[in-house]
């Protein structure tokens, strides 16, 4: 019977996790992240609404297994890319040169703590905790699960603004994370020396240098398809390790998983594995986590307790003060709405502060109305923080956006492409060796061509290549094409275009998601469409009435049939690629985020389609 019991309390919170992306897609809800969904799930059939579920070893092993694989992913989300220095830094509207993004995120981050840490004096001094170390932490924690998905709907990743609220965040998930271990460490009984932590960090720099020994091995690239999945199975293998590990120096295990997570983010995995790996963790395990804290969440023994009930806005309160002040160290360089909308973004706190109150619990630090109090509070933190974010922020920021693409090589292919880019939503740069005097002349006279010495590492690293949506690399070696586009995807660039003939060096570069273009079979296949279909050609070779891509990123036109769609012009819907599915479209086809659109007309129109789909001015 008890069994019987387990398999149906299990069968609840997985139907409940299934059921809570559709339900959000149907009733609109997108401004609710999926994750904050989920916990109100686990409220309605819990302890505070039917009470339909009761955890037992099922529930308790994946609900475990949820968390530990949720840290993971959070240090697989850290982009160490976004540390790297030397980057050219441009002068702003109001005349002023970009802040250094590490420099800045490390100020702010450091007044977050010193703030955090005299509001958990003041909590102390007014009787609602005891620990101000905990709830230091709990203050001064950031949700990267929140900021990240935030910043690229706004599509501010690659902006200098972005960079800063994202390596706050980063910053603030590393320290509070490594200072979490710290605390359980110190104070609770039975558990290792803090010093024997050294020994996890020792234990993940060695495997780091064995993963990087053997990534490229061509046994392991071998043993990475089919039913084998080597890659997957290490990253399993590394986040058991490290999680035991952890658990036997006397850390926390999440702190193990967290650590897996980072060194795999820092061995640049492919996108692949990446989105295997995330797939598993949000498609399965970590719902139940998310369900699970709901289910645990007892809401009106919260209302029971006047102290309790007076912590929430208290602490609310507390959390936007301990982000806005910091941030308004930005006022030097942006608006009061810009910084303003950051430090309400920043404010925003899920996992980590679930991981505090839940350990603060077990350890008997916090009761277990004042863990469901903190956790509450993230909650209502995690709904309303992007929301004013996207209310606040600039609207012409994201608006007047351009897509800037980077070219390397200037030759008979690079030199026009980048010439009729110009003229419409893109912001090209050509980047070429030093050229003589003459050549120099007629390049200026027609072209933007920035020279440096050389196409080495050293030399690209000092231009704003990396920074660039689009990377193109066309020199006239095929095998440095490969090694620079390797290196640009490594340096977080999202699309990487490079010529290659070689079909040996195709295979390999495309195996890290670099797009590939050669003469030889861009000329054999344009000759054999013309032979078969020269009104196709027509088409796509026409300036006025060609083929274009969009993509679908404005939520305002999510589910709209294009029956409905209110854009007029001469546009054509040819075709809508929607992951794997190619659909052709008709009136009734509704529009979905992510959708890559197909249309032609003229090019006026479609650049006007493009800055209503692709950069959401009502974000």
């Amino acid at each position: 019977m008890e069994q019987h019991v387990s398999v149906i309390s299990l069968l609840v919170v997985v139907t409940m996790a299934f059921l809570t992306p559709i339900l959000l897609h149907r009733f609109k809800l997108n401004f609710i992240p999926v994750v904050v969904a989920e916990i109100i799930m686990g409220l309605i059939i819990g302890k505070s609404g039917f009470n339909l579920v009761h955890e037992d070893m099922w529930l308790s092993t994946l609900k475990t297994l949820g968390f530990i694989f949720l840290m993971f992913l959070s240090g697989l989300e850290i982009d160490f890319t976004a540390f790297s220095k030397g980057k050219v830094r441009e002068i702003l509207p109001n005349g002023r040169k970009e802040p250094n993004s590490f420099v800045i995120s490390s100020f702010i981050f450091l007044g977050i703590f010193i703030f955090s840490l005299g509001l958990s004096f003041l909590f102390v001094w007014a009787g609602f905790i005891d620990n101000a170390f905990l709830m230091t932490l709990i203050i001064s924690t950031i949700s990267l699960g929140v900021v990240v998905p935030t910043l690229k709907e706004a599509h501010l990743m690659k902006t200098v603004i972005g960079q800063i609220i994202l390596l706050v965040a980063v910053i603030a998930d590393l320290a509070t994370m490594i200072l979490l271990a710290i605390f359980v460490s110190i104070y609770e009984a039975g558990h290792g020396n803090t010093w024997l932590l050294l020994i996890l960090f020792a234990a993940g720099v060695g495997l780091y240098f064995i993963g990087k020994r053997f990534k490229n091995r061509n046994f392991v690239q071998a043993l990475s398809t089919g039913t084998v999945q080597i890659g997957t199975r290490a990253v399993f293998t590394l986040i058991i390790v490290l999680v035991g590990l952890s658990e036997t120096v006397g850390a926390e295990n999440i702190l193990g998983a967290f650590l897996a997570g980072v060194l795999v983010s820092l061995l640049s995995p492919n996108q692949e594995l990446v989105h295997k790996l995330d797939s598993f963790g949000y498609g399965f395990l970590i719902p139940i986590f998310f369900v699970m804290v709901g289910v645990n969440l007892d809401v009106w023994s919260l209302f029971s307790e006047k102290k309790l009930l007076l912590l929430i806005p208290l602490l609310l309160i507390g959390l936007l003060l301990s982000k806005l002040i910091p941030v308004y160290l930005m006022k030097f360089w942006y608006d009061t709405k810009t910084v303003i909308a950051s430090g309400f973004l920043l404010t925003s706190t899920l996992s980590l502060v679930i991981a505090a109150a839940t350990i603060g619990e077990r350890m008997e630090v916090i009761s277990e109305q004042m863990s469901g109090t903190l956790i509450l509070v993230a909650v209502i933190t995690s709904i309303f923080t992007p929301m004013v974010f996207k209310k606040l922020f600039p609207k012409e920021a994201a608006g007047g956006k351009k897509v800037s693409v980077a070219f390397l090589g200037a030759n008979q292919v690079t030199l026009p492409v980048s010439r009729e880019l110009k003229s419409g939503l893109y912001t090209p740069v050509l980047y070429h060796t030093i050229m003589d005097k003459s050549d120099r002349q007629i390049a200026d006279s027609l072209f933007d061509i920035e020279e440096i010495e050389d196409y080495s590492m050293e030399s690209i690293a000092k231009t704003k290549v990396y920074q660039s949506e689009v990377v193109v690399i066309s020199t006239g070696d095929e095998e440095q094409n490969a090694a620079l586009s390797i290196a640009a995807k490594e340096n977080g660039v999202p699309r990487v275009i490079a010529r290659i003939e070689s079909p040996e060096i195709e295979q390999s570069v495309r195996e890290h998601n670099i797009e590939v273009f050669s003469a030889f079979l861009s000329t054999k296949a344009l000759l054999r469409a013309l032979i078969e279909s020269p009104s196709v050609i027509n088409i796509l070779t026409n300036q006025e009435t060609g083929l274009y891509e969009i993509k679908m990123m404005n939520e305002q036109f999510e589910g709209m049939s294009l029956r409905r769609f209110p854009f007029t012009g001469d546009i054509i819907f040819v075709r809508i690629f929607r992951g794997k599915d190619s659909i052709v479209p008709h009136g009734d086809t509704e529009l979905q985020l992510a959708d890559h659109l197909i249309v032609t007309g003229s090019k006026e129109y479609v650049d006007e389609l493009k800055r209503e789909l692709e950069f959401c001015e009502t974000c």
